[in-house]
């Protein structure tokens, strides 16, 4: 564990940032490319602008009765992965229209989010994926503002 805690801060100390993480960035800024139409897109994924949410991308709907490796591989793929990592993004940075600035923008966001990489044979939080982590703080968040409530009743 001593091993696995020094090795992170040693990511953390130069700045990096874990891989999974850095292929989550570039399939948001693949996303970015196809809603700017910079690219062609065959996945059949919709940009909708909701306002105050920004720009929200469609899932591709498929049918629930595959094997579970099926499953896996259809949730672990670019056209549900893609449009879930982009539609956790903050509207401020989905609706930027200037390459450069919306990856300096993300760079930062991603840079505020826990990055825990899974080590097998450790115990884990979660699955170290920006929606789990923004999941999880809104599960935190709902459990704090439920247990105030409860404290003033």
């Amino acid at each position: 564990k001593q091993w696995y805690q020094r090795r992170v801060r040693g990511l953390k100390r130069l700045d990096f940032m874990s891989l999974q993480r850095r292929r989550e960035r570039y399939m948001v800024i693949h996303m970015w490319k196809l809603h700017q139409k910079q690219v062609s897109s065959d996945l059949s994924i919709n940009f909708e602008d909701k306002g105050r949410r920004g720009f929200v991308a469609d899932t591709p709907s498929i049918s629930r009765i595959g094997t579970n490796a099926h499953q896996t591989m259809y949730d672990e793929s670019f056209a549900v992965m893609g449009p879930s990592l982009w539609n956790k993004l903050p509207a401020r940075i989905n609706k930027l229209d200037n390459f450069e600035e919306f990856k300096r923008a993300l760079t930062s966001f991603f840079k505020t989010i826990p990055d825990e990489p899974p080590v097998k044979g450790y115990a884990r939080r979660n699955n170290n994926s920006i929606v789990d982590w923004l999941k999880d703080a809104g599960r935190l968040r709902v459990e704090a503002m439920t247990q105030v409530q409860e404290r003033t009743s």
